[in-house]
């Protein structure tokens, strides 16, 4: 769902930054379904703090009539009771938007409601093309009117045309998933069916789930478990799945690749997803304990107390000290009411991002030799100031343990991981980054860990080794454009 462009100028953090998550909710019975993707959307809020959306239409009602909502923002700051009790009908679809680029406005929020010959089409989208460009240079080269800068619009408009020329709308979404390139998680609301797709690799999460009479596709099962609903199974990469009452789910597989030939995100598991959800059958929580174990079996060190940078460090930090031996604690406050996005202070003022996020608890690390776990380092600019923060409160050695490999290389895919230059491992030696950081000593994952650690699931490791499931655009996709 990106919107292809990375704003230069803009400032940048440290943190990556999942793409979107998706959500849809048929309900057989008739009853209104806006109010569930609310709280399927918060409990989704994780993957995208910029603007979130809802949509809705009955199917009982008149055809292709359909009721959106959509603003900048968090969940509960863009819907209130009064927009959400007008929202009447029994399926529909929500989103909650991240976008890699500076183009992060209200006509780029989603869902997308498409008015056309055949009806109303609504479109979720969590992933990145890797194509969009060239399918849309055609398509306005055909007529096309683009109101957006995200390539979701273009998979809007390619099934819409598919759908002419197809007896169903699911046969429509199959036509159009064979255009796209890269990756994908889908969920389409059409006037009496709830489709959703997934990409051949299994890039991006899709998960079905019931509750009573109704069938639910969500990005994480954690969004099954806030409403109350049963997990059912998870969309298989390369899986059309179709939900109406009538036949219930419907799955179709003629867009599956070889099961070796699939790759999920790792990221899901280190970073993107809640620890309480479960990704193709594996606990995220899970996996991040055994990167944790993993970083002590590798990177041993004498240390006196473990601690996570939250949240994603957490769970790791607590694998390396069952390992280890070593203590676990808590060395960090996190300010609850800070998202992944906010206002950064002006370089001129004297906050601190990180401080902003973050604070020491002086009481646990005085005096102690602390070894900090985190996801990630991508440029660098944090990882210095949380052990220099660790030091001004006391702490005598900082080891710093990174449940990752180095990132080397871009994503092409969905997480906004930048071009090679601005990584701080690109060039480097672990003791020049170490150096720069200004920890006594730092150790990543090893590369040769990430499949056990989604045990054994094929998975993606190009921004560690460079290495593409499928061929990276020639031009880096990502770059500034304008239409």
């Amino acid at each position: 769902m990106s919107d292809n462009r990375i704003n230069k100028n803009q400032p940048v953090g440290d943190e990556l930054h999942e793409e979107c998550g998706v959500f849809g909710m048929y309900n057989f019975d008739g009853g209104d379904v806006a109010s569930t993707i609310y709280y399927g959307l918060f409990a989704l809020q994780h993957r995208g703090q910029e603007s979130c959306g809802i949509a809705v239409s009955e199917t009982n009602g008149p055809k292709g009539k359909v009721t959106s909502y959509k603003g900048m923002g968090l969940v509960n700051e863009v819907f209130t009771e009064e927009n959400l009790e007008p929202m009447h009908g029994d399926i529909g679809v929500g989103h909650v938007r991240y976008s890699t680029a500076g183009a992060s406005t209200r006509e780029n929020a989603q869902p997308l409601v498409l008015n056309y010959v055949k009806g109303t089409l609504a479109l979720a989208h969590n992933g990145n093309l890797i194509n969009a460009a060239e399918l849309r240079h055609d398509l306005e080269y055909t007529g096309a009117i683009f109101q957006t800068t995200i390539d979701s619009e273009v998979i809007a408009y390619h099934i819409a045309r598919e759908r002419l020329k197809s007896s169903t709308v699911e046969e429509a979404v199959g036509r159009a998933c064979r255009k796209i390139k890269g990756a994908y998680s889908l969920v389409v609301m059409s006037p009496r069916k709830l489709v959703g797709a997934r990409d051949p690799y299994g890039f991006k999460p899709l998960c079905i789930g019931k509750r009573d009479n109704a069938y639910i596709l969500a990005s994480e099962t954690c969004a099954l478990d806030t409403i109350g609903a049963e997990y059912v199974r998870d969309v298989l990469p390369g899986e059309t799945v179709t939900i109406t009452p009538e036949n219930g789910i419907v799955s179709d597989l003629s867009r599956a690749l070889p099961k070796e030939q699939e790759a999920r995100c790792i990221f899901e598991y280190i970073y993107f997803a809640r620890p309480d959800s479960h990704i193709d059958g594996v606990s995220v929580y899970a996996s991040r304990i055994k990167a944790g174990r993993f970083l002590a079996m590798d990177s041993p060190v004498d240390a006196d107390l473990v601690v996570g940078v939250p949240e994603s460090g957490n769970a790791a930090a607590l694998g390396y000290s069952l390992q280890s031996g070593i203590p676990y604690g808590t060395a960090f406050v996190k300010n609850g009411y800070v998202g992944r996005t906010f206002i950064k202070p002006k370089q001129s003022s004297r906050e601190s991002s990180v401080r902003v996020k973050l604070n020491v608890l002086k009481e646990a690390v005085d005096g102690k030799r602390i070894i900090m776990i985190d996801d990630s380092i991508v440029r660098g600019t944090t990882s210095d100031r949380i052990v220099k923060m660790l030091r001004d409160a006391g702490a005598t050695e900082v080891h710093v343990r990174i449940s990752s490999p180095p990132f080397l290389w871009p994503c092409y895919f969905g997480t906004d991981i930048p071009e090679r230059e601005q990584l701080i491992a690109y060039n480097r030696t672990i003791e020049e980054i170490r150096d720069i950081i200004g920890a006594d000593s730092l150790g990543y994952l090893g590369i040769d860990r990430l499949s056990e650690m989604a045990d054994g699931l094929p998975i993606c490791k190009g921004c560690f080794n460079g290495i593409y499931p499928m061929e990276p655009p020639k031009e880096d996709i990502r770059g500034d454009y304008e239409r």
